[in-house]
């Protein structure tokens, strides 16, 4: 049996739409038994009867720091130890600095950082004790370089970046048995960034969700570190090598500093990617 076609046991936060909802039924697809956090019990209710028995939804608010180690305490009793814990739920409010209230602010940093370090310190203490385990992390392109319009958003993805950087640092070595992956797409048609633009679309597509599923599934069965759509966003560690001003520059040509001009994001209150 080769390494990718071991049943692993997964779990999604804000599973329920989205990215994270693709991801799911991947997994499942693929037999591995698959674990859905979300917030939306609707959207839980909606996935519970589809009937696919290898996914079970999960009303879980990351946010509640108590919540979550309770909800992970009884996943951990219930199924056993996780193999892979893919932490992908997040938000946006897509305005600039000053147009974003302090409770949107909250919020964004709530959801798309301090719960990656509730639910990853929920599970990874059976990973190290099992000596095997898989973090992902669903971070953006927006935790590469700055976005106008998204300050609160991109300052949590570029946290998120470091926060699987430096858990590669502390349990990626072979002694430690943890493998760490995280993503950086750019825009994803899912809704959650409805209205974005681009310049130029065909080095920096809004990509479809399916394909973008398909690519961190195979990053993940691969434990590939790094995965970073569409490959032209790589530049940016070239770009990186210049002066700010070149920088800024190249990034305005691009149209970067313009693509979140038309947003409006996903309607009905939905909070997941």
């Amino acid at each position: 049996m080769t390494e990718t076609s071991v049943q692993k046991r997964v779990l999604i936060t804000g599973g329920a739409s989205g990215i994270g909802r693709l991801l799911a039924v991947r997994f499942a697809d693929a037999g591995w038994p698959v674990i859905v956090w979300d917030i939306n019990k609707g959207l839980l209710d909606t996935l519970e009867a589809e009937g696919n028995t290898l996914i079970t939804p999960m009303l879980c608010d990351i946010t509640d720091r108590e919540e979550v180690y309770k909800k992970a305490d009884e996943v951990q009793k219930t199924f056993g130890a996780l193999d892979i814990l893919i932490n992908n739920a997040g938000i946006v409010s897509g305005k600039p600095l000053l147009q974003t209230s302090d409770a949107e602010i909250e919020a964004t940093i709530q959801v798309n950082l301090l719960s990656l370090f509730w639910v990853t310190k929920a599970f990874l203490p059976a990973m190290v004790s099992r000596k095997s385990g898989h973090l992902v992390t669903i971070a953006s392109a927006a935790g590469l370089v700055g976005v106008k319009g998204l300050v609160d958003y991109s300052a949590t993805k570029f946290a998120a970046v470091g926060f699987n950087e430096s858990l590669r640092m502390e349990y990626g070595g072979r002694e430690a048995g943890i493998a760490t992956t995280v993503v950086c797409p750019f825009f994803i048609d899912t809704g959650m960034f409805r209205g974005v633009k681009t310049r130029f679309p065909l080095l920096l597509p809004i990509m479809q969700p399916e394909y973008v599923a398909d690519k961190i599934v195979r990053a993940v069965k691969r434990k590939k570190k790094i995965l970073i759509l569409p490959f032209f966003v790589r530049t940016l560690f070239i770009l990186r090598l210049f002066p700010l001003s070149f920088f800024d520059r190249v990034a305005g040509f691009f149209g970067i500093n313009r693509s979140m001009d038309q947003f409006t994001g996903r309607k009905g209150g939905e909070t997941v990617k």
